[in-house]
């Protein structure tokens, strides 16, 4: 077992990187999709890669899963500038992967704007205080008989209870992305974001499935370390439809807003 969310296998010129999938991707809603996280960080990996240049960065990334995305070794990957500029650019990646029938279809998209750096070093300030320090968290045990996943791919700690509102949790992968790569910190950041959609809800895994479409995160600071805070609560609407939110941490303060769509249906058919 690769000690890593995915593998690169090859690279094409026209279809971008070629990855397969391991056993932590999968998902706690469907032993046979991948969960959110490792798709949207492999997509950054991607935005990030697209003609790279010093002194810009990536300031928001939105994320759209466009179905089921299947745990396989024919996942490809690519990105490229869709608005040029010196000082903004806007950049896309898509992740295609076989389909029901076996013909290749976009599984995932994101977006992503790309900044000039500019010196706002005297201006930095985040409204948002700092999480109390992963210290003072209480580990998250997993149960140590359930096969890897995405679960298992990640060190939790959590500072409240999960239902609590707002929730707030520290967690950092234990697996690379990429087999053999390190982490880029907007990497890292992504593999954890994802988990705001099971934080702070109101409703139980058991009874209710609330998926979410999309991950929608812009950074006002590069995060440092390892640990990724996630503090966030989630809102429902009558019909169906929730909305998570929340800030996202490392161990210095906020480093950037996240929300979630979320496609809320009961378990059972009820």
């Amino acid at each position: 077992m690769s000690d890593a969310y995915y593998e690169l296998i090859d690279q094409s010129a026209t279809l971008g990187e070629r990855f397969g999938a391991t056993e932590y991707v999968r998902s706690a809603w469907d032993p046979t999709i991948q969960n959110g996280a490792p798709v949207s960080a492999l997509l950054v990996r991607a935005l990030q890669r697209c003609s790279p240049r010093e002194g810009v960065r990536l300031s928001r990334v939105a994320v759209d899963l466009l179905g089921p995305v299947p745990i396989c070794d024919e996942l490809w990957v690519c990105a490229q500038i869709v608005r040029a500029g010196s000082k903004i650019e806007l950049l896309s990646a898509e992740m295609l992967g076989p389909g029901p029938n076996g013909v290749w279809r976009a599984v995932a998209t994101a977006t992503a704007w790309r900044f000039a750096n500019y010196d706002t070093e005297a201006l930095t300030f985040a409204v948002t205080p700092p999480l109390r320090p992963v210290g003072e968290a209480s580990r998250f045990q997993v149960d140590g008989t359930l096969p890897q996943s995405y679960v298992t791919s990640l060190e939790w700690r959590m500072l409240t209870g999960l239902h609590d509102i707002p929730a707030e949790s520290w967690a950092r992968p234990v697996v690379d992305l990429v087999q053999g790569e390190t982490l880029t910190p907007l990497e890292r950041l992504f593999t954890v974001a994802d988990m705001a959609n099971g934080l702070g809800t109101r409703v139980e895994m058991l009874d209710w499935m609330f998926m979410n479409t999309d991950l929608v995160v812009h950074i006002h600071r590069i995060p440092e370390g390892d640990w990724v805070g996630v503090q966030a609560e989630t809102n429902y609407g009558p019909d169906g439809v929730g909305v998570s939110a929340g800030t996202l941490f490392d161990q210095r303060g906020a480093i950037a807003k996240i929300q979630q769509a979320q496609l809320l249906r009961p378990r059972g058919g009820r």
